[in-house]
């Protein structure tokens, strides 16, 4: 029940700002409202959803999308693959040289992608998310556990503002390339720092097309 209503939280099907009625969201689940009524709490505890004060009641209610967010959640995330990069770039030359490799060719499909002349913006969020997956293999359990846990919110943004940062996409494929020659030669410090640098410059762009956009779900 969790899984199934955070996933429409990131894929917007349950729109930023949005009001979740438990009986409603229960009977087109086909569920009683115990376990609807569990996995919202998980869900605020989480970040994805808050209450709404109403005349009578608070209600939960889809989290906005604002740019202290945006920032906030980047940097999360930035700071966690970091940490991944950094592992990668400890292994053997063979491995190193492997997985620069598959990262490289990801990248250049990135680089491919956003510069079409009617870019697919499902496909340039599809290989960005498979570039950076590729390092997070190196993660161990704990580190993967609070990158799943952070790094679907981040989601939430990416998807919807993807759109409005393609002129951007070439800055993130020269720092992509950093990330990669820094994994290639061994350079753990530089791969972490790469990474961040990613993911910050990354929430900076982000946050002003949110504020350009106007933050969603705000009330």
């Amino acid at each position: 029940m969790y899984e199934r209503l955070r996933q429409l939280i990131v894929d917007g099907r349950l729109p930023a700002g949005a009001r979740i009625i438990e009986t409603d969201v229960a009977a087109q689940l086909g569920v009683s409202r115990t376990p609807v009524r569990g996995a919202l709490q998980r869900l605020q505890q989480e970040g994805y959803v808050v209450h709404s004060p109403t005349l009578r009641q608070t209600r939960p209610t889809v989290a906005p999308l604002t740019a202290d967010d945006a920032r906030e959640l980047f940097l999360l995330v930035g700071a966690l693959e970091g940490l991944a990069a950094y592992r990668s770039a400890l292994g053997t030359a063979a491995e190193r040289a492997e997985l620069a490799g598959e990262l490289a060719t990801i990248n250049d499909a990135f680089a491919a992608a956003a510069a079409a002349p009617r870019p697919n913006h499902a496909r340039i969020f599809e290989l960005d998310e498979r570039f950076h997956r590729c390092y997070m293999m190196s993660a161990g359990p704990r580190l993967l556990a609070l990158h799943d846990a952070v790094k679907p919110q981040a989601e939430r943004y990416e998807r919807l503002y993807v759109s409005m940062l393609t002129d951007e996409l070439p800055t993130s494929v020269l720092e992509h390339r950093v990330i990669v020659k820094a994994i290639r030669t061994g350079n753990a410090a530089e791969a972490q720092r790469a990474v961040e640098t990613n993911w910050r410059n990354a929430a900076e762009r982000l946050a002003a097309a949110v504020a350009k956009a106007g933050e969603r779900g705000r009330r």
